[in-house]
């Protein structure tokens, strides 16, 4: 029975870090996905309603699907692994930055990490204390410094190839969502758009989980930019139209 003494504070420290979790949002794969997901859905939705609006039959259209979804598959992949390398590399060069400044200038970089303290709400002996103990080690300081100045981890950075494998499988599954209908045998434009349109619809509902955003609201707002690519390409197609022999 507790006294008030804090003799149940490792029982609900306990408690409350196996109730107290987070999603990984800052690791690559999450943004990948949800990237790639979308991304396949509308580009082969708008894909079909451009070249089906123009009049082709099941086999271009399941042609030009697959060619769609093969390309963007590698193209989503190869850009997420260099966009994020990139970034890495990036954040590595400011590291060094960062490093060098505190070893020529190491009281210019204390006072500014006070100030950067103060301006959090910390009181001036705390803030002072405390850039003092970060600057007793170096790799600390640099760590801190970037965290920030840059709003970033340095010792957590995305991983290009998680990002890469995790935007082609995403893509890969959006885009083959439209073409399934034409994969069974069915002809119809509408019921490929429709099947699309339930895909982006859940994608978008799927996503919110992660948000605060609510699910129908997620759900519509992904629907409506399918609805805007698919219609964009729809009247392209329409107008230019396929050439038949």
């Amino acid at each position: 029975m507790g006294d008030g003494s804090g003799a149940e504070k490792p029982d609900e420290f306990a408690a409350h870090h196996g109730d107290h979790t987070h999603s990984d949002v800052s690791g690559g794969r999450l943004r990948a996905a949800v990237f790639g997901a979308m991304d396949g859905l509308v580009t082969n939705i708008a894909l079909i309603a451009g070249v089906g609006g123009g009049g082709a039959d099941r086999q271009v259209i399941i042609l030009t699907g697959t060619a769609g979804l093969v390309a963007g598959a590698f193209s989503m992949a190869l850009g997420e692994f260099a966009s994020v390398e990139t970034q890495n590399d990036a954040v590595q060069a400011e590291v060094e930055v960062e490093r060098q400044e505190l070893e020529r200038h190491p009281n210019a970089e204390e006072a500014e990490l006070v100030e950067m303290y103060l301006e959090m709400g910390l009181s001036k002996p705390t803030a002072e204390a405390v850039a003092r103990e970060v600057h007793a080690d170096p790799d600390l300081a640099v760590k801190v410094h970037i965290n920030q100045e840059l709003g970033v981890d340095p010792d957590e950075r995305p991983s290009p190839g998680a990002a890469a494998v995790s935007s082609f499988i995403c893509f890969s599954v959006g885009g083959l969502i439209p073409l399934i209908p034409y994969l069974l045998g069915y002809s119809s434009l509408a019921l490929g758009l429709l099947v699309g349109a339930v895909g982006l619809f859940a994608a978008g509902a799927l996503t919110s989980r992660f948000t605060t955003r609510s699910w129908w609201l997620g759900g519509l707002r992904q629907l409506m930019f399918g609805a805007i690519a698919a219609g964009a390409t729809y009247l392209v197609g329409s107008l230019i139209g396929v050439a038949t022999s």
